[in-house]
């Protein structure tokens, strides 16, 4: 299943919104075919790893890192997976989890276990489900992923007093970060961070897929040669804007090959994040990198509208500055937040600190998968 895992993560970053998904097939102790999901709307790693075995895999052991899909999706661009691995005679299948997706959410491996093929769900089931968090919070909820990543000094500063930012992090954890942005459907930011910073929000340090560049500029103020409205990505960029701004300029924007979206205004008059949110999921945009200054991130969580933060702190003392998260209205430190599943790692002289606002929208399918069970427990110890 560690091996299924791995290789699942082959498709990072092109299989959404579909889950990444890794199968291995064993036959007689040897691993006889593997296989993953490379792209949405291409194979899916049980049929991949059938494909791709070197012998006949009737009788043998599969190990999915999600259940296989079922007849019951409608408008599914892959024959039905189960379908697939009744006739190829598997002798029996462990996943690591339950799909979510209400289609499936157990209907795939009923339909195995009532063809006479054994299922056991859960061996690192908080592996996979981690592995497709922006999944499990997509398809359980409706509502993207959201994701804040900053960074700051020391004493909390995105900035100094005059707005100079460059850099706080060194290259090294920006090369993280890039690979980050691969991994998400799009990065968010607001109007302020494009008029001070100039950002491209492109994928330039490492390989991988250049996601959606998301906007949000109430009053229509991104300037016209500013890079994300001139370079060669800006047919994947999206600005927000509120009702009843300069048409010439929307017209403008669009002329050069970007998207103006007019959303409504909250009763702070900033641009309805709600409504934002449900706009980018209609368009199938499962998870959202936020990478933006204080006035946004501080809506962001404010408003609960994230799930996830990663904070690059460099040991660094900027004194009066920018802060990260503006005013909450935090009276006391118990009612502060506190994040949960928090983890940390040294980039050089930089520690990175993740952690989760809630995770039980996230997580819940783990209460659902029952353990590893025994008969797979032994066979992993030999």
């Amino acid at each position: 299943m560690q091996r299924a895992l791995e290789i699942a993560r082959e498709g990072i970053g092109f299989t959404s919104p579909n889950p990444m998904v890794g199968a291995v097939i064993v036959k007689d102790g040897r691993i006889i075919g593997e296989g993953f999901h490379p792209a949405y709307g291409r194979e899916h790693a049980e049929v991949m790893a059938i494909e791709n075995a070197t012998e006949d895999p009737r009788g043998s052991i599969m190990y999915c890192t999600l259940e296989p899909c079922s007849p019951a999706i409608p408008g599914k661009k892959t024959p039905p997976c189960s379908n697939r691995l009744i006739a190829e005679g598997i002798g029996s299948l462990y996943i690591a989890t339950l799909d979510p997706n209400p289609y499936v959410a157990g209907s795939g491996a009923e339909q195995l276990r009532e063809a006479g093929i054994p299922v056991y769900v859960g061996c690192q089931a908080e592996a996979a489900t981690r592995l497709n968090e922006a999944y499990f919070k997509f398809i359980r909820s409706g509502e993207p992923f959201v994701h804040i990543k900053m960074a700051m000094t020391l004493d909390g500063r995105i900035a100094t007093h005059s707005g100079h930012s460059k850099w706080i992090s060194d290259i090294d954890a920006r090369r993280g970060v890039h690979a980050l942005r691969s991994e998400y459907d799009a990065v968010m930011t607001g109007v302020g961070t494009v008029l001070a910073d100039d950002p491209r929000f492109t994928v330039r340090h490492v390989p991988g897929r250049q996601p959606w560049r998301i906007v949000l500029d109430r009053a229509i103020m991104t300037p016209m040669d500013s890079q994300i409205l001139s370079d060669e990505h800006v047919a994947k960029t999206m600005i927000f804007s509120g009702p009843g701004n300069d048409a010439i300029r929307e017209k403008m924007i669009v002329e050069r090959g970007a998207e103006v979206i007019r959303v409504d205004l909250d009763d702070a008059g900033k641009l309805n994040l709600s409504q934002v949110f449900q706009i980018l999921a209609e368009r199938r945009i499962a998870s959202v990198l936020v990478e933006a200054g204080s006035r946004l991130v501080t809506s962001l969580v404010r408003e609960g509208h994230f799930d996830k933060v990663s904070a690059y702190i460099a040991p660094m003392i900027a004194g009066s500055g920018i802060e990260a998260v503006g005013n909450l209205g935090t009276d006391s430190m118990k009612d502060a937040l506190r994040l949960q599943a928090v983890k940390y790692q040294q980039i050089n002289d930089q520690i990175l600190v993740e952690g989760y606002r809630d995770l039980q929208h996230i997580y819940g399918m783990l209460s659902e998968n029952v353990q590893c069970s025994q008969e797979l427990l032994k066979s992993l110890a030999k």
